[in-house]
């Protein structure tokens, strides 16, 4: 889990973060905001954690998108009084008791607390068994730049919010939630035997999706759902559908 951490400080810092991101900055009040920022057509650039900390703002990304992501917030920061700074902070992770410092996890309760200081790791934790039980995505793996959010889950993961104001690919993301039923999208499904991630699955000699992290005999796919049944193949294992995507 290589995540870079970043320090957004200046008198804009809120402001200019609500115009982009699609959660609520306000949240921070809380605690850990998880957002995601888009493109103009609603597919996804990034997605990240934002952290309270004090006068500024820590961004908590993966580290293999860390660079593409702060360029474009470079790029929208324009006249803004607002700088962004790499930090040396790491981030450790658990499911245990939560301690001093950290915060919840706001995209599942199952996915425990995240603290930042001077060490990185876990307390052991199977998270990418935890993550194909509550099909949760991951950056790079099941959220890819031809994600859609609302396909991923970002509704149930706290990754939206729908009364927030504008944001970039605000739109489409509106028209997908208003005025469509979502055909498509990230599923958890049972699996027998076990494929590449990314292997497509076949149901009846049709693409039906592609499927992703596997544990226990269980995965993330991602599934025309008009498509999706039993005994479907990828790669020599065999897929199972048959419960919704959790919501």
């Amino acid at each position: 889990m290589a995540r870079d951490i970043y320090r957004i400080t200046g008198t804009d810092r809120l402001d200019f973060l609500q115009g982009l991101i699609t959660n609520d900055i306000a949240k921070l009040e809380n605690g850990l905001v998880y957002a995601a920022i888009l493109t103009p057509q609603g597919k996804y650039l990034a997605d990240f954690f934002l952290v309270p900390d004090g006068e500024a703002v820590l961004l908590d990304v993966d580290a293999s998108i860390a660079t593409g992501l702060v360029q474009r917030l470079t790029m929208y920061k324009l006249r803004a009084d607002v700088t962004i700074e790499e930090t040396n902070l790491q981030v450790s992770r658990g499911t245990g008791d939560m301690p001093p410092g950290a915060f919840a996890d706001p995209r599942h309760e199952a996915l425990g607390w995240r603290r930042y200081g001077a060490e990185a790791g876990d307390d052991g934790t199977d998270f990418n068994a935890l993550r194909v039980l509550h099909c949760i995505p991951e950056t790079g793996i099941e959220l890819t730049p031809e994600t859609y959010i609302l396909e991923a889950g970002f509704e149930r993961l706290n990754g939206v919010d729908y009364r927030k104001g504008c944001y970039v690919g605000q739109e489409v993301t509106a028209r997908m939630k208003h005025k469509t039923e979502l055909r498509k999208g990230l599923t958890r499904v049972e699996v027998l035997g076990a494929a590449p991630v990314g292997a497509e699955i076949l149901s009846n000699g049709k693409t039906a999706g592609i499927l992703f992290t596997q544990s226990d005999g269980h995965g993330i796919a991602y599934l025309r759902f008009d498509r999706a049944g039993e005994n479907m193949q990828a790669d020599g294992a065999t897929v199972h559908y048959s419960v919704p995507a959790p919501r």
